[in-house]
């Protein structure tokens, strides 16, 4: 295990330590000799020989220590108990306490302590007070003045001690405390960067000058980056204009702002020309009040940025929706208001009726109500695939599907002199899905058909092509032009031919019939031609344990 040292050891201080130790070591030795050559007069100055070995020694260890660091408690200890000696050992035989350089003894008590803590340098001190204590026992007969030197030496070099450590001790506090402040402050920033980091909008922060500080991996990707934000300007990170297609730049809507505020108004341009529709909610991020601060500080803003283009877009259609189908509603229930009030009228006021014209005013009152049926049924059914109501696939026999089919409208078909036949191929087997679903959609087709075929034929078909039943309802009507091809699946489109203005419909049942086919997962195939009639298929794939049946070898037709 690595040498923990004491309270205020470091790597940091272990360098230091040793670094002060080379750089006193040849101050020392250069002292010891100016007194060998008597340029300064000690008392405590015993011999040129025994200086000459502690002036070595301090080379020697000065240079060892500082080319090896701490690894262990023990060398640590050797090496500091060498220092010791040599200190007590020069001031002792050489330049006695009263020297200049005495108080660089004092280092050793900030080393004892960084290295052990407080025992030991209970112990550095010990040392030289009893040092000094029996060095001036000893010489006092003969140098009577040593007690005061020896007395002025420690206390100048306890006091420096003292000093030294406290220093060091308040440093090394502050320094920990910092530390410690720059790790809670760096766990709540990863904290903070987390739970951004997981929200599903786009989230920055600015400061005032609207650089950005800080962000999360929303904003990127609604940005459509990889590169780096921070240091950005927010100004220029989106081009924003607003409903009215007037330029907005979000750093004035922060500057503006001085309590959160939301607005939902703004649409992104990205640099190929797509446009997203923003929510942005932004707020001021407000300092304390201090005894130095006369009011709150702007400490910059937090912004976060939602996509709404499908909200927004739902929220539109659903307004557009309800506005139609209120005028829709609007006429037909006006003529019938009208209707039964003129014929209440006539009943209250008229002796005498007219058979016939009372007859076209039931009519035209019934018709409307019809009408109205229609639109209902229609609505109702676009409401139950919007929820889903009726979505759970069950096992359907394709071929007794479409023959129910054929017997529930065969008999309007006779009634308006149409031929309503049913071509299957052989095998169809079944398929897996909505039957409430594929029945509407199919109605849907057969419908329009008896609706727009005035003669001729329609055929409800159900082939089988490889992995698939392919559905087909096609008749000889009146045909739909190239131009309404790509517009009757949208919702309250009617066609402005003449032929189908004179036929009530609500213009609905092609979008419901495009609905239904999304939530079975197929698509709708229109051919048509214009006055030659129309082909209304989709195809669904038939169920795992009727994939091994073969395709059709021949197609059976029945009426």
């Amino acid at each position: 295990m690595a040498y923990q040292g004491g309270p205020l050891f470091t790597d940091t201080s272990d360098k230091a330590i040793r670094l002060v130790s080379l750089i006193a070591t040849p101050i020392f030795v250069i002292y010891n000799l100016i007194v060998m050559s008597g340029a300064v007069h000690s008392d405590s100055y015993v011999g040129i020989l025994p200086a000459m070995v502690i002036s070595m020694l301090w080379l020697i260890l000065g240079v060892a220590v500082y080319y090896s660091s701490a690894k262990n408690g023990k060398a640590v200890a050797f090496r500091l108990a060498l220092y010791h000696v040599l200190a007590l050992a020069t001031l002792v035989f050489i330049t006695g306490f009263a020297n200049p350089f005495a108080p660089a003894m004092s280092v050793l008590f900030l080393a004892t302590y960084v290295y052990f803590g407080w025992g030991a340098l209970s112990f550095s001190i010990a040392a030289v007070c009893t040092t000094a204590a029996v060095d001036a026992y000893v010489r006092s007969a003969a140098h009577p003045g040593i007690v005061l030197d020896n007395i002025l030496g420690t206390v100048s070099i306890l006091t420096l001690g003292a000093a030294l450590v406290s220093i060091i001790t308040a440093q090394e506090i502050r320094r920990r405390s910092l530390v410690h402040s720059q790790a809670r402050e760096k766990l709540q920033y990863e904290r903070t960067m987390a739970i951004i980091n997981n929200l599903n909008d786009a989230a920055l922060s600015v400061d005032t000058k609207g650089t950005v500080l800080m962000y999360n991996a929303a904003c990127l990707s609604l940005l459509d980056t990889n590169d780096s934000l921070k240091g950005a300007a927010v100004g220029k990170l989106f081009t924003l204009t607003d409903t009215d297609s007037h330029t907005v730049n979000l750093f004035d809507i922060l500057r503006a702002s001085t309590r959160s505020q939301t607005r939902d108004d703004l649409i992104h341009t990205y640099s190929d020309g797509e446009q997203i529709r923003l929510e942005v909610t932004s707020a001021p991020i407000k300092g304390s009040f201090s005894r130095h601060k006369k009011a709150e500080t702007n400490g910059g803003y937090i912004i976060i940025v939602r996509d709404v283009t499908k909200r927004k877009s739902l929220e539109e259609e659903r307004d557009e929706f309800i506005s139609v189908v209120s005028h829709e509603l609007r006429t037909p229930i006006t003529i019938v208001e009208g209707t039964v009030s003129n014929l209440a009228l006539i009943l209250s006021k008229t002796d005498t009726l007219d058979k016939k014209r009372v007859e076209e005013m039931v009519t035209t009152a019934h018709d409307q109500v019809l009408y109205l049926a229609k639109m209902v049924n229609d609505l109702s059914t676009l409401s139950r695939a919007e929820r889903g109501v009726g979505d759970s696939p069950e096992r359907i026999d394709v071929a007794e599907l479409l023959q129910n089919l054929h017997r529930q409208y065969e008999k309007e078909a006779k009634a308006k002199k149409l031929r309503l036949t049913l071509d299957l191929g052989t095998k169809l087997g079944h398929i897996h899905t909505s039957r409430l679903y594929v029945e509407e959609l199919l109605q849907n087709f057969i419908t329009n058909s008896l609706k727009y075929t005035d003669k001729g034929t329609i055929t409800i078909i159900g082939k089988k092509k490889r992995s698939a039943i392919r559905f087909t309802v096609k008749d000889t009507g009146i045909g739909i032009s190239r131009g309404d091809q790509t517009k009757i699946f949208n919702k309250f489109y009617r066609s402005e031919d003449y032929r189908i203005r004179e036929t009530s419909g609500t213009g609905l049942g092609l979008y419901v019939s495009a609905k239904l086919a999304h939530k079975i997962q197929t698509k709708i195939e229109l051919t048509s031609r214009l006055n030659h009639g129309s082909s209304f298929s989709f195809e669904l794939p038939t169920s795992e344990d009727d994939l091994s049946t073969s395709p059709d070898p021949g197609d059976t037709a029945q009426s």
